[in-house]
């Protein structure tokens, strides 16, 4: 159900310094210095209700991205309330609480450190009221999205009461925490939208059936919260401002919903934003989504209301920001993802030094490492990002020489942190570009973000005065000539062809040659899906765009399982508009003319599979890691690293590159 973009930034830059980003505003009793807000989005970096590690964590990245007048507005601190269950019940799924945060024993005193730590450097914060619907709860037995089949106990007229005093309770102690504001969540599958949307709430008594009755909870919510709190803070509502099921609210109604909930007068502003947690569009919307595609949903809501409109959404960059608020679509901008890729996005705008800003990309490695692989934290293009709380990147002492043999995104991030260390590095790339495997990532459809971060890179390799010497495809000699101190070799890795029956025919092509436009498959194409990742969907999606008949064979029982639900959603919603078909379970075992030969993962049942014109592998790759093996027993200092110590994806690169320069240049202090 996604909308078509008409709300495509201008192509060129907003002149600096950007003056409607920069305008002051006051928001509820905040007087804010700019518009930009920075919404939750920290948890997997620290969690600030974990330990006091973590919450420093958390809390040290805050302060980076609004010291020297960046960010006016955290709002940041997404708080679970605690949750009403009988003894011995527990709840299931994700966001699924019982506790909550606020009835933790250190919760005034996390927040009170959060929040005077941001006040010292003239920042707003207000904590966000959050509790997910269907765990257990719900308006009525009816489920919200057909990816949770969990069925939700109706709450009682004591259950709403009990969480009105919950609310109210939590507003308190967040008061205690000396918050600004507090805003309570309304969308995304909390509980609050649950009684809103047409979709979930069927029931018949004062909370159910009109516009007005729907809204009863929030309303009731709302007014417990200001008995508690006043006017001594701000008070605000995150909205969906449509919903993704049919069933659902639509943009009309959504506005209808702001517009009475402001005629109560409990409310200082209103957060709008588009989105499922599941589906498409996700609400942590990814590179399919165009910058701000959705702001102009939100601004039917802000000719609506007479309040300040907040926009979250794919607000990548500054120019992005301005748009957004000269078109009149927000009176101020959400930027989470913008902020973990470039902590000095703000000052590198207000500076006119727009250039230097470090593009996100939207591949949402941010959010599935964390909550699909349960690894740390990492963002893709900056793995710096969470290392904030160790202090200012470490300078070495002497100038070792580094030659970094590979110019791929673990090459390229490696010679960049090694430079800005110190140390003097000279970058080999066998090809007449940069990019390694990117390369090939670029050419598929809506990966431009990819594009932006590669040319970041190369001005980033060029301004430190790294030697990076093209079309220099580097032997063990060659690499000895040059005198290093340290090598890293980082020479990627090559196709891997799967041992098939048929594989090398001539109808059979490689992911990378497909997507170079080496390779032209016929109409009806089979894809072999050997990648966990976005691989295969993004060679589908490729070929799909291009008109040709696309089956996806995976041996697994789902798509790309290391996608987490923030972005598959989108690509399989592009790949099923354009009727790109799938077979799950099912190995590939057989190439044949016109056929593929399967067999079942599990039952072993063979079958045959066509007729296709053309097959595709997207089947990972192989190391290529030649020369680390006839390097290392020379030197005495070899490294490998990226893929070609093991293919893996452009966020194990770049970690894996700050890890050793840090050890590279800490060694030289």
């Amino acid at each position: 159900m996604t909308a078509p973009s008409t709300a495509t930034p201008p192509s060129g830059p907003a002149t600096p310094p950007y003056p409607r980003l920069f305008s002051p505003i006051d928001v509820g009793t905040m007087r804010l210095r700019n518009r930009v807000v920075l919404p939750p989005h920290a948890s997997a970096i620290g969690n600030v209700y974990g330990t006091e590690e973590e919450a420093a964590r958390n809390i040290a990245y805050f302060v980076d991205r609004c010291r020297d007048g960046g960010a006016g507005w955290v709002s940041s601190l997404s708080t679970h309330v605690a949750n009403t269950l009988i003894p011995g019940f527990e709840p299931t799924g994700v966001g699924a609480a019982t506790t909550g945060f606020f009835r933790l024993p250190f919760f005034v005193e996390r927040v009170q450190q959060f929040c005077d730590s941001l006040h010292a450097l003239g920042t707003s914060v207000s904590v966000q009221m959050v509790h997910q619907g269907g765990m257990p709860h719900g308006a009525s037995a009816v489920m919200s999205a057909p990816t949770i089949n969990l069925v939700p106990h109706v709450m009682t007229r004591a259950d709403i009461e009990a969480f009105v005093r919950e609310y109210a309770e939590s507003a308190r102690l967040s008061q205690a925490g000396r918050a600004d504001g507090v805003e309570l969540h309304l969308n995304h599958d909390d509980l609050h939208e649950w009684f809103l949307s047409p979709l979930t709430n069927h029931r018949e008594d004062a909370y159910g059936g009109s516009l007005e009755n729907r809204c009863r909870f929030s309303v009731e919510t709302l007014r417990a919260i200001r008995e508690v709190v006043g006017d001594t803070m701000t008070v605000g509502v995150r909205l969906n401002v449509r919903e993704e099921v049919p069933g659902g609210y639509g943009v009309d109604e959504g506005v209808e919903i702001a517009q009475y909930l402001e005629s109560t007068g409990l409310i200082d502003y209103v957060h709008g934003v588009v989105g499922s947690p599941w589906g498409n569009p996700s609400y942590i919307q990814p590179t399919y989504v165009a910058p701000a595609q959705f702001a102009p949903l939100v601004g039917e809501l802000r000719k609506g209301v007479g309040l300040p409109v907040v926009y979250t959404g794919r607000v990548t960059d500054p120019d992005v920001a301005e748009h957004v608020l000269a078109a009149g679509h927000a009176d101020l901008v959400g930027m989470a993802r913008a902020h973990i890729a470039d902590g000095d996005l703000l000052r590198k705008a207000r500076a006119g030094r727009t250039a230097e800003i470090r593009p996100c990309v939207g591949g949402n490695e941010c959010i599935s490492r964390r909550y699909v692989e349960g690894l740390p934290f990492g963002c893709a293009v900056n793995p710096t990002t969470s290392h904030e709380v160790e202090g200012p990147w470490p300078r070495a002492a002497s100038r070792r020489r580094l030659v970094v043999v590979g110019g791929g995104p673990a090459g390229m991030e490696l010679a960049a942190l090694a430079a800005e260390g110190g140390l003097s590095v000279t970058l080999l790339e066998a090809e007449d570009e940069l990019g390694g495997q990117l390369r090939y990532v670029v050419r598929a459809p809506r990966h431009e973000g990819y594009t932006q971060y590669l040319d970041w890179q190369r001005r980033r390799l060029t301004a430190l005065a790294v030697d990076v010497r093209t079309g220099c495809r580097a032997t063990a000699g060659d690499v000895r000539a040059l005198g290093p101190d340290v090598v890293a070799v980082a020479t990627g890795a090559g196709p891997r062809t799967p041992a098939i029956d048929g594989v090398t025919a001539g109808h059979v092509h490689d992911v990378r040659d497909v997507l170079a436009g080496r390779a032209a498959p016929g109409r009806r194409v089979a894809v072999v899906a050997q990648d966990d990742h976005v691989a295969p969907l993004s060679v589908a999606d490729s070929l799909a765009e291009r008109g040709c008949e696309v089956t996806v064979v995976y041996a697994t029982a789902q798509p790309a399982p290391l996608l987490g639900r923030y972005i598959v959603g989108a690509i399989l919603g592009r790949l099923d508009a354009r009727d790109v078909r799938f077979r799950f379970m099912e190995e590939v075992v057989g190439i044949g003319r016109t056929t593929i030969t399967t067999r079942n993962v599990y039952s072993g049942v063979v079958r045959t599979v066509g007729e296709f014109d053309s097959v595709v592998l997207a089947c990972g790759s192989v190391s290529d890691s030649g020369l680390y093996d006839e390097l290392a027993p020379e030197l005495p200092e070899v490294h490998v690293l990226g893929d070609a110590y093991a293919p893996r994806r452009l966020v194990f690169a770049t970690r894996q590159a700050h890890a050793l320069a840090q050890e590279l240049v800490t060694a030289a202090a």
